[in-house]
């Protein structure tokens, strides 16, 4: 480290260090439509793609 960077230079810098929003998406099942995130099976239904991929993991759907 050659020279000290100070706080304001700092904060500056990580002004736009911040989380991003999360994206949901509907799931493909008709009968189910929860909120998922994109491009992975749902949790809910376990449908991906319009289809199932993998076993549910709640007990009521």
């Amino acid at each position: 480290m050659q020279h000290r960077k100070s706080r304001s230079r700092t904060g500056h810098r990580r002004a736009h260090w911040k989380a991003g929003v999360v994206v949901l998406t509907t799931c493909t099942n008709p009968a189910c439509g929860e909120q998922t995130p994109p491009h992975r099976a749902c949790q809910h239904c376990g449908f991906y793609r319009g289809r199932e991929v993998v076993s549910p993991a709640g007990g009521d759907t």
